[in-house]
């Protein structure tokens, strides 16, 4: 265990250079509006109400969620009468001839029945649900056949049939049913008196009618708000791609954002190698040239000219040397050849914002995780310097389990959100390359705690 608990102070301006924290190009890391969150300089999201705001979340209930409940039971009935009937007629034909291609016309009307679903579930709840990967092309019927009895998406959908009917009975009986029960309660000395008139009221039974309907109309948005969620849920579990199909996009996003991102390195490394350098070892020739004229002239050799051009020919192979260590850094920083516990730290020193380093490496991470988590420290402290406003931070990077957990935390402004034109997007984008996670945690007025999570071997 490593602790160094002292602060470090900034030097003047803000760190520059591959070794300082700075972002990698391309993600967006410095669009940040100046007056943005902590850590990002994201907008603030708006501030939450205290107990007041929480009852009136409690009893604002969308229109949405009221039109599902009533309207989506005759949805929920068909769709849990199709799969009760897929299941029970393809359990008895599947003894016969017939059974194999009436399961394969089942799974894919269900298959059609998901696309309804998942269209309801987002225009009346408000919940995006990913539509699943087309069914693959197959040669040939037995192989069409064999990919549909196969095909995971439609299984799932009939399971949501099955589910889906019960919530909807409860939905309809939440949504329309109770409300009226309730009105009839609360009603109930009027309807008492009208049926009624020559009886005499018994008072303590009008009571305890409207006291109850009360009760039963207070919870009503509750209960319609938790079936759905329920319902929101269901839908993202069952209807949306396999977690391996959701994993495989996943992969493909991150290795073509990776893709993009090499492409531009590699742009922007010939770029500088072509204007920069090259073009400072053509004004060494020339110098050295111009030095090799000197030294044989009608007259004889110039000591002060010659001198002069020595001096500047050093002066321009120094200057060479440093461009081309600072452009291959970029590629794999030299502070890693000793591990993230001196990298870390020498990152840190860089920083105009004070950071406390806490390690707790106890072994080494695989080389590409060690990069991954180098840069993803030096994109973070390099946003906390910019737009968070915090006096203090702290850097937590730990290896447990065959896991690697970096924490950047700090107090500044808050309101750090992935997507509101800042680097983190990108940068959760690289960390998913590597199997890795991204959590943001930056409530408005701060502190934001952003923590990456990756394997320690990939």
């Amino acid at each position: 265990m490593t602790d160094s608990d002292a602060a470090r102070r900034p030097t003047a301006g803000p760190p520059t250079g591959p070794s300082a924290p700075a972002a990698a190009p391309g993600d967006g890391t410095d669009a940040g509006p100046s007056d943005g969150g902590s850590a990002t300089g994201g907008v603030p999201a708006p501030a939450g109400g205290g107990l007041a705001g929480g009852g009136r979340r409690y009893f604002s209930v969308r229109g949405g969620e009221w039109a599902f409940a009533v309207l989506g039971l005759p949805l929920a009935v068909g769709g849990g009468a199709y799969a009760l009937a897929v299941l029970y007629a393809g359990t008895l034909l599947s003894l016969t001839v017939l059974g194999v291609p009436f399961v394969v016309g089942a799974l894919l009307g269900a298959r059609g029945l998901g696309a309804v679903h998942r269209g309801l579930v987002g225009r009346l709840l408000g919940e995006h649900v990913e539509a699943p990967a087309a069914l693959p092309r197959s040669e040939g019927f037995l192989a069409r056949g064999r990919t549909v009895l196969t095909d995971a998406v439609a299984w799932r959908t009939l399971v949501y049939l099955l589910l889906r009917l019960p919530l909807g009975v409860l939905g309809f009986v939440a949504a329309a049913g109770l409300p009226l029960g309730c009105g009839w309660l609360i009603g109930f000395p009027l309807w008492g008196r009208l049926m009624e008139p020559d009886s005499p009221p018994a008072a303590w039974l009008d009571a305890v009618s409207v006291l109850l309907g009360l009760a039963l109309a207070s919870g009503v948005p509750g209960v319609l708000r938790a079936l759905s969620g329920a319902n929101r849920r269901l839908a993202g579990l069952l209807l949306g791609p396999a977690q391996a199909q959701r994993r495989v996009r996943e992969l493909e996003t991150a290795r073509v954002a990776l893709l993009a991102d090499s492409g531009d390195r590699l742009r922007r490394l010939e770029r500088d190698l072509h204007d920069g350098t090259q073009a400072r070892l053509v004004a060494l020739a020339i110098t050295l040239s111009l030095t090799e004229d000197a030294l044989e002239p009608v007259t004889g050799p110039d000591p002060g000219r010659l001198r002069t051009l020595l001096d500047r020919a050093r002066r321009q192979t120094d200057e060479t040397v440093a461009e081309l260590r600072l452009l291959t850094r970029g590629i794999h920083p030299v502070a890693l050849d000793r591990g993230l516990g001196e990298a870390l730290p020498g990152l840190t020193a860089t920083s105009p914002v004070p950071v406390t380093v806490r390690l707790d490496l106890t072994e080494r991470p695989h080389e590409a995780i060690e990069r991954a988590v180098y840069f993803c420290a030096a994109e973070l402290l390099t946003n906390v310097a910019r737009h968070s406003g915090a006096r203090t931070a702290v850097l937590a990077a730990s290896v447990r389990d065959g896991r690697v957990r970096l924490t950047v935390r700090d107090d500044g402004r808050g309101g750090a959100a992935p997507g509101a034109g800042t680097g983190l997007a990108g940068l959760a984008e690289r960390l998913t390359a590597v199997d890795g996670t991204l959590r943001v945690d930056s409530p408005p007025g701060g502190p934001t705690e952003i923590t990456a999570d990756l394997p320690a071997r990939l």
